[in-house]
């Protein structure tokens, strides 16, 4: 995914095997060993970033305030007084935190089988396997049970709602501030679960492109300055600030819903696309 995508935040974190040492945020409570692909974008990262004057970049884990990175820009105003201009989505949670916990893996190193999944349970009916190829690109399809982070991004620019990230920008406005209000949800077989079509719903009121059905009860939102994601960053810094606001709860989604959706969008959206590694870098952190 190239720049012009923003796909913001959050995958795989280190984790510690051996007992007896003390606890950072570089540590992970899965003890899942790091690839050395991870390790490697890791140190990548750092080296290409140091001294170069980036902001503070995401994704991060959301339960944790810590952060040196004193690059300052202005917080976004309220998601109500900004344009909608795309809504998207990541297979796994970019972001770590809250009720998104569980590791899911090393990944390809490209963005795929990693990040973080719901760390609650299911039941049966809600696990139950759909026969519909889901939102099916390259890299496989969504299956009941799995989790996705859905970015609503919002630009201060007069613009409409549409493709990747240029559609946050205008000729009269290159650098409108940027906020990204992010939802967690976990796909469930389950036609009573929210239905993702009414949650990406948006319409004109007061001239302004809203989203009508942002989830209100998912705890509140942790605000934080950062980034655009996406994992052509794993190795770079991004340049594009943002605001974020991240809903710490997850919430059901029906399946079935989010494969009509992808059907067929103004936003061209027909998967779900892979996640940035999750920033542990405290010199790329803000301090929340």
């Amino acid at each position: 995914m190239d720049k012009f995508r923003l796909t913001l935040a959050a995958i795989a974190v280190i984790s510690v095997s051996a007992c007896c040492q003390k606890k950072t945020d570089t540590e992970h409570e899965s003890k899942v060993a790091v690839s050395s692909v991870l390790l490697e974008q890791r140190a990548a990262l750092a080296s290409n970033t140091k001294d170069q004057g980036f902001g503070p970049q995401s994704p991060r884990d959301i339960d944790s305030k810590q952060g040196t990175n004193n690059r300052d820009f202005s917080t976004a105003p309220a998601h109500t007084e900004m344009n909608l201009c795309n809504i998207h989505f990541h297979k796994n949670a970019e972001h770590k935190g809250g009720e998104f916990t569980l590791f899911a893996g090393e990944g390809d190193g490209h963005g795929y089988n990693s990040g973080y999944k719901y760390s609650g349970t299911l039941n049966k009916k809600e696990l139950m396997p759909v026969n519909d190829n889901i939102c099916r690109n390259k890299h496989g399809s969504l299956s009941s049970g799995d989790t996705i982070e859905v970015h609503y991004v919002h630009s201060t620019a007069k613009v409409k709602p549409g493709p990747t990230l240029g559609s946050c920008l205008s000729d009269s406005i290159k650098n409108p501030e940027l906020r990204v209000e992010t939802q967690v949800f976990v796909l469930v077989n389950d036609e009573n679960a929210l239905d993702f079509n009414d949650l990406s719903k948006h319409e004109m009121k007061k001239g302004l492109a809203q989203a009508l059905n942002i989830p209100n009860n998912t705890g509140l939102p942790i605000q934080y300055a950062g980034s655009t994601t996406g994992p052509s960053y794993n190795e770079k810094g991004s340049p594009f600030q943002v605001s974020w606001s991240v809903r710490p709860k997850v919430a059901k989604v029906d399946i079935a819903s989010v494969g009509k959706w992808c059907e067929g969008n103004i936003f061209n959206e027909d998967h779900a696309h892979g996640v940035r590694n999750l920033v542990i870098n405290q010199d790329l952190l803000s301090n929340m």
